[in-house]
């Protein structure tokens, strides 16, 4: 009697190399999709030290930074759009537009995320690096003023972004995508324990500003000196700065308002004050 051979087991893919999936080979149910979307939460990015980075703009920035990416998942559009960046060794995924959807927190993603490796810093770990001007987020709650502040550092061209205190995680995929790549431009810093961080932050050889509209110098008047170097201190959205906070502070600085507004918001207030430094340090 005869008998059908065997089929012969096919291995399984070595995530280290180049993989072009053919769509339809991950489903919302793999377990790789799955993982990914699991992303969104900050738990599971701490507990695996991975985030994920959301549209053309971010993956290809990311891609800059070898080690960063761990894989792609990409639209079959978006892979023949961006053929150039599949790299040998680069686990790239082509997938269906569902399957992008359960992975992307946007409504309408842009056909490509790519699961990165974490790269915020300690302060220790910055103490080489030469402090000439750094932006210092205490508490700021909201994803997109984040994202905005870390966007206007790079702009700037600080040396780093401290995030401190109990803020928003910078690896939030809201704060990612509002960072427009320059997440992967510059170090970004993450102490929860402020205090701590306010203390390192005093050993350095810089003066510690404080941006606050009841400040009692205005940020262009002669008594405050932009061309020393500057850590500028960033308060939360809605209850500002603490008194305790504003007491470890050199000066506390107000943004002049010439017109009729109420108040700049954060995202505003840290450009006007990171560009008055940023000039005056290359003036």
């Amino acid at each position: 009697m005869s008998t059908r051979p065997r089929p012969i087991p096919r291995p399984e893919p070595d995530p280290t190399t180049h993989v072009a999936s053919s769509p339809g080979v991950l489903s919302v149910r793999s377990a790789r999709v799955k993982h990914a979307r699991r992303l969104a939460t900050r738990s599971f990015r701490v507990k695996t030290g991975e985030f994920l980075a959301e549209g053309p703009q971010a993956v290809r920035e990311a891609l800059t930074l070898a080690g960063t990416v761990i894989e792609v998942f990409a639209t079959a559009e978006a892979s023949r759009r961006h053929k150039a960046w599949q790299a040998d060794g680069l686990t790239w995924h082509v997938v269906d537009d569902d399957v992008l959807v359960e992975i992307a927190d946007s409504v309408q993603p842009q056909g490509i995320v790519a699961r990165c490796r974490d790269l915020t810093r300690t302060i220790a770990s910055i103490e080489a690096i030469a402090w000439r001007l750094v932006i210092v987020c205490f508490e700021i709650r909201d994803p997109g003023n984040l994202g905005a502040v870390i966007r206007v550092a790079d702009a700037a061209g600080a040396d780093a972004v401290l995030v401190i205190g109990d803020s928003v995680d910078p690896l939030n995929p809201k704060v990612v995508r509002s960072t427009a790549g320059s997440l992967f431009h510059l170090p970004i810093v993450v102490e929860r324990d402020a205090d701590r961080a306010l203390t390192l932050i005093g050993r350095r050889d810089v003066q510690l500003l404080a941006a606050d509209g009841g400040g009692e110098a205005q940020l262009f008047d002669d008594a405050v000196d932009l061309a020393r170097p500057t850590a500028w201190l960033m308060g939360n959205e809605a209850h500002g700065l603490p008194m305790a906070v504003r007491e470890r502070c050199d000066q506390v600085v107000g943004v002049p308002i010439y017109g009729r507004a109420e108040s700049l918001n954060l995202a505003t207030a840290a450009a006007v004050c990171a560009y008055a430094s940023a000039h005056a340090l290359r003036g």
